[in-house]
């Protein structure tokens, strides 16, 4: 698949390069329970931190219900990824389908609503995962775009998703929290190389196609820098699936562990991917849209 063919192709042997984002980031005037000013900023930023949408008492229950699914978590499953070179869970994936108690915060009017709100459709559960940032061994995120390995490897056609982490633990400045590149949202950056089969078993412990070249990094900082996503247990944070994230690793005794639920408009389904012969396994990208209730 070329540029020529496809706005968003990536990694099809060419090198790196920036260009302008085709879709809109904020999909009509649905209403919601983001504000205004929420809005905007999501728009503008292309994230918005929302601090005490879930009382300390819901955050310190999906903590414990976060901890029985690492503890029970088999260590040789796929839907289970460990810390590169050691036996510390880094993240567990479909929890949305696996445990009650987040596929009703999938399922939230405050959550599920909001991304209705941004996305202007009907949404469903793309992927969902734990993220535990272990303390003293917690490794680094790499720089990337999610829609660019959705789009290349899972088959979503536009920019008409996002992400919502749900901070279960203090995220500081120092314990590896969230970076994101304020305003990249609206650049595409096509990434260099070809993706090589079942690149997901390497890139979920070391992204190494699909993230951006420096020199890329070095433009869409140069203008709004890097900020860090922190916050109190309870903070939700909503970021546009092109947004260019990472984060740094964890050398600190404060564990930093969040919950991440892609939404995905159900106009938005997956097809083939646009980049690899197969697209990923289920618990990675789900083919099965069911659309979330809408409160009644």
């Amino acid at each position: 698949m070329t540029a020529t063919a496809d706005p968003y192709a990536s990694r099809f042997g060419g090198g790196s390069e920036i260009v302008r984002r085709e879709d809109p980031v904020r999909w009509g005037d649905r209403p919601g329970p983001l504000s205004p000013a929420e809005v905007d900023a999501y728009e503008a930023n292309g994230f918005v931190v929302l601090r005490g949408v879930l009382s300390p008492a819901e955050a310190a229950g999906l903590l414990d219900d976060a901890h029985r699914v690492a503890e029970a978590a088999p260590r040789n499953a796929d839907h289970v990824i460990l810390e590169p070179g050691g036996a510390a869970v880094r993240s567990v994936f479909r929890v949305h389908r696996d445990r009650a108690v987040f596929a009703r915060l999938c399922a939230d009017p405050r959550t599920a609503g909001a991304a209705r709100q941004l996305l202007g459709d009907d949404v469903y559960v793309h992927q969902s995962r734990i993220n535990f940032k272990p303390a003293f061994v917690g490794e680094p995120f790499s720089w990337h775009s999610d829609f660019e390995t959705w789009h290349v490897e899972d088959g979503m056609p536009r920019m008409r998703a996002l992400s919502m982490s749900v901070l279960l633990t203090e995220n500081t400045e120092h314990n590896g929290p969230l970076l994101v590149i304020p305003g990249s949202h609206r650049w595409f950056v096509r990434c260099a190389g070809v993706t090589p089969p079942d690149h997901h078993r390497e890139s979920l412990r070391h992204q190494r196609y699909g993230s951006p070249a420096e020199g890329a990094l070095h433009q869409l900082a140069s203008s709004a820098g890097v900020a860090s996503v922190i916050g109190p247990p309870g903070t939700i944070v909503l970021f546009d699936c092109n947004l260019l994230h990472a984060s740094a690793g964890n050398v600190t005794p404060l564990p930093r562990h969040n919950v991440f639920v892609v939404y995905n408009a159900v106009s938005n389904a997956l097809v083939a991917p646009f980049g690899t012969a197969r697209p990923r396994p289920p618990f990675l990208a789900e083919r099965d849209v069911v659309p979330l209730p809408l409160p009644s």
